[in-house]
């Protein structure tokens, strides 16, 4: 289980070292990574889970109903 943690966390350490890179090689820069995993994604990943939670609250609902 050690093992795994690990290799996890170095591929996580490896893809934010791509997207943020090193002064003049490749990537896009520490602070759009930050942007990117801060301001888009997990926003929009809470923005997902709740509109599929309502939508699964709406669901049950009218199962319900029917039922």
């Amino acid at each position: 289980m050690e093992a795994f943690i690990t290799d996890l966390f170095m591929k996580c350490v490896y893809i934010l070292q791509v997207m943020g890179g090193a002064p003049g090689e490749y990537g896009y820069g520490y602070y759009l990574a930050n942007i990117l995993i801060f301001v888009v994604l997990q926003p929009g990943l809470i923005l997902l889970f709740f509109v599929l939670w309502r939508r699964e609250r709406r669901l049950r609902k009218l199962l319900n109903r029917v039922s």
